[in-house]
């Protein structure tokens, strides 16, 4: 100790400072699957049927005409299977009891993020990887038909491996969906590519938009207005990064066989384990409704 003064390198006893606030920056987002309602099924394999009129042709007959062949279309049937989604929690008793800071209790707070990592793991399981549905077995897990699955209208970004979002891609799916009778309205894109919409505008300067009095440079297009429609952008950092959905939210459903919930498993000793499971899918009412842009870079 100083034979002078007394300093805080003296002190015994001091009183920690802790904040009582968690930081956590872990986006939780999920723009598909917030965007699109739910529907109940009772199978873990479920099938719907899609329909389509005839080619609009020449249709003029002469007087007294005999009526001509039937020339009917069945429906088409779509199936998807369900997959099942877990998260386990599992707190010691002592890891409860004692007092912590920015959370009441650990398993309430565990749970709490259990909760939102399989929202996004569901996302992901809808958008974030190409799968194809899997009936599954005994020791294989069975596994849904991803989104990009269930569209059948695309446009191949080009032959390289490094081609990117261009607007005439974007336009050419557009006027694909329109012939089809389809009225997509949200653009869905990785983060990278909202950078590419952006530039949309450099050639004509629509969306640089400078206000002196607030000095504020707006670069950011939120809603592209085309001859085949309009277009909400959103960006999902969860999506698969090879491709670009061009969409109608009200054509998607997420499918719910069972519905997320937490059991409190037996104990087997100074701990509890909290089991989170439910049984979910995608499903697209129409194939050829929708669209997407593949092989993006």
């Amino acid at each position: 100790m100083s034979a002078t003064k007394f300093s805080t390198y003296d002190q015994e006893g001091k009183a920690e400072d802790y904040s009582d606030i968690i930081t956590d920056i872990s986006p939780t987002d999920t723009p598909f699957l917030s965007s699109i309602k739910n529907e109940k099924v009772h199978n873990t394999f479920f099938s719907w049927q899609e329909d389509s009129l005839a080619v609009a042709a020449n249709n003029a007959q002469i007087e007294g005409a005999d009526a001509g062949a039937a020339n009917q279309s069945a429906t088409q049937e779509r199936t998807n299977r369900t997959q099942i989604l877990t998260k386990t929690v599992q707190v010691t008793g002592t890891a409860d009891a004692i007092k912590t800071y920015g959370r009441a209790k650990e398993t309430a707070y565990q749970l709490g993020k259990a909760l939102k990592e399989i929202k996004r793991d569901y996302e992901r399981a809808m958008v974030g990887v190409s799968n194809t549905a899997q009936a599954g077995n005994d020791s294989t897990a069975r596994e849904m038909d991803s989104v990009d699955q269930t569209i059948s209208t695309t446009v191949d970004a080009g032959t390289n491996a490094t081609d990117p979002l261009t607007e005439d891609k974007l336009l050419t799916l557009g006027q694909n969906c329109y012939e089809n009778g389809s009225e997509p309205n949200m653009l869905m894109i990785k983060p990278a590519d909202s950078l590419l919409v952006a530039g949309f505008a450099r050639t004509t300067d629509h969306s640089r938009v400078l206000n002196d009095d607030e000095r504020k440079l707006v670069h950011v297009i939120d809603l592209l207005v085309t001859p085949f429609g309009e277009y909400r952008t959103v960006i999902n950092r969860h999506q698969l990064s090879t491709l670009a959905f061009l969409i109608d939210p009200a054509m998607f459903s997420s499918i719910t066989l069972r519905p997320f919930t937490r059991t409190l498993l037996a104990k087997d000793g100074d701990a509890d384990k909290h089991f989170i499971v439910g049984e979910v899918s995608v499903k697209h009412r129409n194939f050829s409704d929708s669209g997407m842009i593949t092989g993006l870079s």
